[in-house]
Order: C-alpha cells, then sequence, then structure tokens
C-alpha cells in the first residue's frame, strides 16, 4: 500500500471527516468512481469547492462507504461555505448527477447527502 502526502499550507488548519453510503452496485459505484477521476470531474464545481475556502479534499471508499477528508483555514465556517457552495454554477446539477449512485433522497445537496464524522481517537496532542 502506497502512503499519502501531508500538503504544506503555511497555517493550521481544521479537518472535517464525513461519509456517505453508496448503492450496492458493483457497476454503479465503478461509473461513480470514474465519474471523479481527474479527466471526468467537472471543473465548475472544483473551482466551487475552492472558492468556498476548502484548500483540499480527499475521498476514500471501501465496498459502498464512503470517507470524504476536508482541509480548510482555522477560521472556515462549514455551513456558511456550504450554503454558498449549493448556489454555485452547475452544483446542483452535479448533485443531482451524482444522486443515481448515492443512499440519499432527490434534490439533496452534498451537506445533506454528507455526514460529519466524529473523532473518537488521536494518537499526538
Amino acid at each position: 500500500m502506497e502512503g499519502y502526502s501531508v500538503k504544506e499550507y503555511g497555517q493550521a488548519v481544521k479537518r472535517y471527516v464525513q461519509t456517505m453510503e453508496l448503492k450496492d452496485d458493483p457497476k454503479l459505484i465503478a461509473e461513480y468512481q470514474r465519474r471523479h477521476s481527474r479527466s471526468e470531474a467537472w471543473p465548475e464545481i472544483l473551482e466551487g469547492i475552492r472558492q468556498v475556502g476548502i484548500l483540499d479534499m480527499q475521498i476514500f471508499i471501501l465496498g459502498t462507504q464512503l470517507v470524504m477528508i476536508v482541509e480548510t483555514p482555522l477560521d472556515f465556517d462549514w455551513d456558511s461555505a456550504m450554503a454558498r457552495l449549493a448556489t454555485l454554477p452547475r452544483q446542483q446539477e452535479w448533485e443531482d448527477y451524482m444522486a443515481m449512485f448515492q443512499q440519499c433522497k432527490p434534490g439533496a445537496t452534498s451537506d445533506e447527502k454528507w455526514q460529519e464524522m466524529q473523532r473518537m481517537f488521536y494518537l499526538y496532542e
């Protein structure tokens, strides 16, 4: 297994960890992964994520379980950023485009789909 590089931002950051379930269908999961590849992800969506102040975002998968790690500046306000993200060009279109793969209600926003995970252990203080 390869490790993952940690980006240096020159500032302290907050980290959010969220989870979501995909539908249990290997073909849908493969298509969901393809649509998130560098060549298929919509540029407007990537730009919108950056516009609301997110420094980095990574999504991991195991079976149907997704885990998303988001790094932001310390003064980042999640609720206002997600409200702004929902208004950006093509964002709801992207959410609707992805919904066929996800265990979610029709018309859900990104913030409604992803559930925040609580940190229960950490090694360093």
